[in-house]
């Protein structure tokens, strides 16, 4: 993993991250061992809210996360991390849903080794690979520096983050990189979704970058050239909850902002919403 130059310039590349992460490159994985006696005790954590329960993630598999994707976009002067808007809680619903179990892909061999294109080539489940990969992890850890992955200092977590990166830790079941690109991946997802998946609280990530979330309708803004769209994301969530004001046909109104971020007046705002609403 290289040091990055700045949160904004790797945040700006994220669209481009499925084209750099072959999510199904063939000899990522290993054959899977027999299974062990103790994969059955594996114990959901306990909610980091009453509203929040972890479904498939255990409390070492949520502190091993937040530690890691705390390093993979952390907290800055721009605004909070990986960690701070919920990307752990993102990856633990997915993984227990159907792309965890890969529910709608083809699961069975053969696995021979491959190329990038030829899509997802492995034995394990996205959820086999993070449990695998976490366990392995941690046993590597413990054997390096006497401690699990969550417990070491940042500059050691960072070099065992380098390590999966460049493929050279070891472990047991799951292909290092293999495992760290889809953690790479899911991160980026999870602070970018729409936050009724679970990360992106607040919209935190498309406040970063000006995303203004659900689609609205911009036909007044096609001959606007090269003139920033500044809105208040509206999300699913807010759309469904009724927090977001609609037009008839379900379109989101959104309130523009001015350079400052801050909410314009109604009459200042531009013709987009009051056209929304006379729209038929």
């Amino acid at each position: 993993m290289k040091e990055p130059s700045g949160r904004r310039r790797f945040l700006k590349s994220a669209a481009a991250l499925g084209a750099v992460i072959p999510a199904g490159v063939a000899a990522q994985t290993k054959p899977a061992p027999a299974p062990h006696a103790d994969h059955g005790k594996t114990q959901p954590a306990r909610a980091a809210s009453a509203s929040r329960p972890y479904m498939f993630l255990s409390a070492t598999e949520v502190a091993f996360l937040d530690a890691a994707v705390s390093h993979l976009i952390p907290k800055d002067e721009l605004g909070p991390g990986a960690k701070e808007v919920g990307v752990t809680y993102f990856i633990d619903q997915q993984l227990f849903g159907g792309y965890g179990s890969m529910a709608r892909k083809y699961t069975q061999g053969p696995w021979p080794e491959g190329t990038p294109q030829q899509g997802y080539q492995s034995p394990l489940t996205p959820a086999a690979v993070y449990r695998a990969g976490i366990r392995d992890t941690n046993k590597h850890c413990e054997k390096t520096y006497g401690k699990t992955f969550d417990a070491l200092a940042r500059a050691q977590q960072e070099e065992v983050l380098k390590g999966l990166d460049g493929g050279k830790i070891e472990l047991e079941q799951v292909r290092s990189q293999f495992f760290f690109n889809m953690l790479l991946n899911n991160t980026v997802e999870g602070f970018f979704a729409d936050p009724v998946y679970g990360g992106n609280r607040d919209k935190a990530g498309w406040k970063l970058v000006g995303f203004p979330g659900v689609a609205a309708v911009y036909t007044p803004f096609i001959e606007k050239h090269n003139v920033p769209y500044r809105a208040q994301p509206v999300s699913i969530a807010d759309i469904t909850g009724k927090v977001a004001r609609v037009d008839e046909h379900g379109h989101a109104i959104h309130v523009m902002l001015d350079d400052s971020g801050q909410p314009l007046s109604s009459r200042a705002q531009p013709m987009s919403s009051r056209a929304q609403r006379g729209t038929s």
